[in-house]
This record gives structure tokens, C-alpha cells and sequence, in this order.
């Protein structure tokens, strides 16, 4: 029988993640739930401790005042729930399990299946999950094992490894260049099809500290998804920005603008200090930064 005093702590979990996001469709796809699964968790709580935490209006749920004192206990329960869990897991010694992890969508998708191959060949009783998503996604909350970031994480409590630099590159398929002729400067950019992201700032704002006007509207094509963009690109709808790891492997893909000084993305390899010590997680972070960097080392000049 369930003791209603103490709700079951995975409803206080979808209540946290409602707070964090601030929408049930986030909060669910965050906690990997379905929404109605989500909204029965919030019916739940409320019911077991006879308060109403969100006000239910059209737009959606709107937290009471309730609920806002609430948030931070509970936020702190689940940073020490996530300490306890990351002690119990540096705990175990054996390398069968699963080891969870997170990367950008564009290397969860092109650069790591081939090398996840190598290592579930060399390691068959690590189960791999993976979690393709452009938004940080939190080591301290356990929401990965381990994560491959395309910045430098500062949080003490992390071990971090820089392992290389992927360099970028404005591409264009040879199927776009041959119908609209190839730019010679950056100058020539606007008077071609541009594809590039939508309500993110990411390459408007690295094209104005070059020296370049771009905006938002200078795309023709636009979308918040980079692997999409990849694939417009690749279909010959314009010219885009990738990483040239990618451009050169890609059939038709031609690299533009070689004087364009464009940074690099330093990649980074993250997890936590208490997970390194799990045998499994290290065997893994440990193949990762071998494979990640023989990856871009190889990667044509």
C-alpha cells in the first residue's frame, strides 16, 4: 500500500522536471515519459499532499506559490539523490552494465556510430545508450555517464579531456555550385541560398566576429536543427556551415572560402569524478578518447 505522507519520489521527479522546463511536453521528453504519464504523476502529488502546485489555464500549467517554495528542497533532494547514485556506480568494479551517453546531434549521428562499433566489438558486455541532443545535458543529475562536449565544462566536480580540434568549413554541394557558380569571397555569400538556423544566434553572431553582416533572414533556408541543416546542404539547397571532418568524407561536398577564419570547435570528453572510478565507465571514457581522437587527427587538412 502506498504510504501517501511520502509521495513516491518519482512523482517529486516529474514535478522537478516541470519546473526546470516549465512545460509537461519538455518535462516529459527530459524524463523520457510520455505527457499524459507526466500529468498523472502531477495529479498524483498534488493528491497525496492536498495542495494544487499548478494552476491548470490554456497556455498550460502555471506553478503556485506553493510550488515555487517547493522547488528548492526538492531540487537539492535530487542533486543529493544523484550524489548518492554516482558513489554507488564509481562502486562497482564490474565492466558488464550500460554506460550512458551524450553528444551534439551531429556526432551522435555521423562520427560516433562507426566508432561505437569498434568498441562494442572490443567491449560486448557494455550495453551503449546514447542521447543525441544540442542542449548540455547535466553530468551532476546523472543524465549521462558520460558526455562529449564541443566546449570546455568547468565544474569542479568533472574530469574533463580535450581531444582535439574539428575545424569548420562554409560547404556546398557540387550540384548547388554548378547551378549557382562558386563564391570567391565572403562578400560573395549574399547573393547565394544560405542555410542556416532559425531562432539560434550560433552562426550570425561567429559571422559578425569575422568581420561579415549575416543575419537571420540572409538564410533561405532555416531550421534549429543542425542535423538538418546537414542534410539541406547535402541535398544541394545552398550554402551552409559544417565541420570538415564531415565535408570531406561526404560524396559532392566542396569545401568554400579556404581564407574564411573560421574557430575551431575544441572537443571535449566530461564525466564525473565518481563515475571515472566505475570500471565500466572508464573502460569506455578511456576508448572514447582514443577513438574520438585518431577520429579528427585523421580528418584531411
Amino acid at each position: 500500500m502506498n504510504d501517501t505522507r511520502h509521495p513516491d519520489w518519482s512523482l517529486w521527479r516529474s514535478f522537478d522536471a516541470v519546473m526546470q522546463t516549465g512545460s509537461l511536453t519538455a518535462a516529459a521528453k527530459k524524463l523520457d515519459l510520455s505527457q499524459p504519464t507526466l500529468g498523472r504523476h502531477i495529479e498524483a502529488l498534488e493528491a497525496a499532499l492536498g495542495v494544487t502546485l499548478f494552476d491548470r489555464q490554456l497556455r498550460g500549467l502555471t506553478p503556485t506559490e506553493t510550488a515555487y517554495r517547493l522547488q528548492a528542497p526538492i531540487e537539492a533532494a535530487n542533486r543529493a539523490l544523484a550524489s548518492a547514485e554516482m558513489v554507488a556506480a564509481g562502486s562497482n568494479l564490474s565492466e558488464r552494465g550500460t554506460v550512458r551517453l551524450t553528444a551534439s546531434t551531429v556526432t551522435a549521428h555521423y562520427s560516433l556510430p562507426g566508432l561505437l562499433r569498434e568498441i562494442r566489438l572490443a567491449h560486448p558486455e557494455v550495453d551503449i545508450e546514447i542521447l543525441p541532443s544540442d542542449t548540455p545535458e547535466n553530468i551532476l543529475m546523472r543524465d549521462a555517464d558520460i558526455a562529449i562536449r564541443m566546449f570546455r565544462p568547468t565544474q569542479a566536480e568533472l574530469i574533463t579531456r580535450k581531444i582535439a580540434e574539428s575545424r569548420l568549413s562554409a560547404c556546398a554541394h557540387r550540384s548547388y555550385l554548378d547551378r549557382r557558380g562558386t563564391p570567391q569571397s565572403s562578400a560573395d555569400l549574399v547573393h547565394h541560398d544560405l542555410v542556416g538556423f532559425d531562432k539560434s544566434d550560433l552562426i550570425t553572431a561567429n559571422a559578425h566576429r569575422l568581420g561579415f553582416e549575416l543575419n537571420r533572414t540572409d538564410f533561405a533556408t532555416r531550421t534549429d536543427s543542425q542535423t538538418l541543416i546537414w542534410e539541406l546542404v547535402k541535398a544541394g539547397l545552398g550554402i551552409g556551415f559544417a565541420q570538415d571532418c564531415l565535408i570531406d568524407v561526404t560524396p559532392g561536398m566542396v569545401r568554400l572560402l579556404p581564407g574564411l577564419p573560421i574557430p575551431p570547435l575544441e572537443v571535449w570528453l566530461t564525466t564525473h569524478k565518481q563515475l571515472y572510478v566505475n570500471r565500466r565507465i572508464r573502460v569506455i571514457y578511456d576508448e572514447l578518447a582514443r577513438l574520438l581522437g585518431a577520429y579528427y587527427r585523421a580528418a584531411p587538412a
